[in-house]
């Protein structure tokens, strides 16, 4: 299977912590918005990453692909069957995916994606608003929310704990974040996660490209 996509895009970081978690084998192909790589656009013709090739199956969009994977791949159980526990993992992609990544969006594209990629000044007053305004009630409702488990749902693993810790990587990125003094239970549950093998090594990556950016 073919991955299209960046790995400092939170949605396609997502997908590679849950395709570590199960254990299913795949290439990273890089590419950036609008990218024109003709395989990227075959399985994305609307430029959307992560997209997919899964052996001529051509498929856009993070949740999309991870649906698409666990009905296929049912085991280890990323997406619970239990409907109450399901019902809670899919809040947290939704708090993931559309909160959380719409804040440190703003963050990041503006402090790193603009200066850096664009080569042009970022919204620095769209950034700042985001920081002091949005974050700390987001941060606040996740702190409140993790549980003594120190997993979103349930007792292990869930693609509820992938979906909420991605986007708090590029708000980290941005110097920004999850003071550790203010929001204890985030510092503990988000270190946990992002030292599983899954993501360690894509969180090291990261680190070297933003070090190759603000170099």
């Amino acid at each position: 299977m073919i991955v299209y996509g960046s790995v400092l895009s939170p949605f396609v970081r997502k997908l590679l912590g849950y395709l570590g978690e199960k254990g299913i084998g795949f290439e990273l192909k890089g590419v950036g918005i609008g990218d024109p790589d003709p395989g990227f656009r075959a399985a994305s013709p609307l430029g959307k990453m992560p997209a997919i090739d899964d052996d001529g199956y051509r498929l856009a969009d993070s949740s999309a692909i991870i649906h698409y994977l666990e009905a296929k791949h049912p085991e280890p159980e990323l997406i619970p069957a239990d409907p109450q526990l399901r019902g809670r993992t899919i809040w947290w992609e939704e708090f993931g995916d559309t909160l959380l990544a719409a804040c440190s969006g703003k963050l990041f594209f503006n402090r790193v994606v603009a200066p850096h990629v664009l080569k042009r000044e970022g919204d620095l007053a769209a950034a700042a608003q985001a920081e002091a305004e949005d974050l700390p009630k987001l941060l606040a409702y996740l702190e409140e929310a993790i549980p003594a488990s120190g997993f979103l749902v349930g007792d292990r693993l869930t693609l509820a704990d992938l979906a909420a810790v991605s986007p708090l990587v590029n708000v980290r990125h941005c110097s920004a974040g999850a003071d550790p003094a203010r929001y204890p239970k985030i510092a503990a549950w988000s270190a946990a996660i992002l030292s599983r093998p899954s993501l360690a090594p894509w969180i090291a990556r990261d680190e070297r490209m933003m070090a190759a950016l603000a170099g």
